[in-house]
């Protein structure tokens, strides 16, 4: 491991964080299932796999985001014991907003920097990896 490395696996922590404090209402955890949910996620197995956390977390977060009106659950057609989780209006303008917000605040951070456009891009490029990762 280079010094190099440790500085951007600190700092990557510290923008995760940061981003954390912007998210407009929502906790991180919820705003990691809501984009899960937008992203296809929908059934909390595949949302648990997906996030790597336990079904029972999940369905713990879920519940409560159903309580809040961000979150339905909702029949599958054909199979009459599982149940679909979608995104409800009000969810979808939480998670929108949400991704303003730390849009937003990203931009502001990276002002600072050399190359913002180039971040971003190499940011973008770490989601597919990280599915990866996540999923091993």
């Amino acid at each position: 491991m280079t010094t190099e490395e440790v500085r951007a696996v600190r700092a990557v922590a510290r923008l995760a964080r940061v981003l954390e404090c912007s998210l407009d209402g929502l906790t991180a955890a919820q705003y990691r299932v809501l984009a899960a949910v937008d992203a296809g996620g929908e059934r909390a197995t595949h949302l648990a796999h997906g996030l790597a956390l336990a079904k029972p977390t999940v369905t713990a977060a879920v519940d409560g985001m159903v309580e809040r009106g961000l979150l339905s659950r909702e029949p599958v057609v054909g199979d009459r014991r599982s149940l679909r989780i979608a995104l409800t209006p009000a969810g979808t303008e939480a998670l929108a907003a949400a991704d303003a917000a730390a849009t937003t605040r990203l931009a502001a951070v990276l002002a600072g920097v050399d190359d913002p456009h180039g971040i971003v891009a190499a940011l973008a490029q770490l989601a597919p990896a990280l599915d990866g990762a996540m999923a091993r």
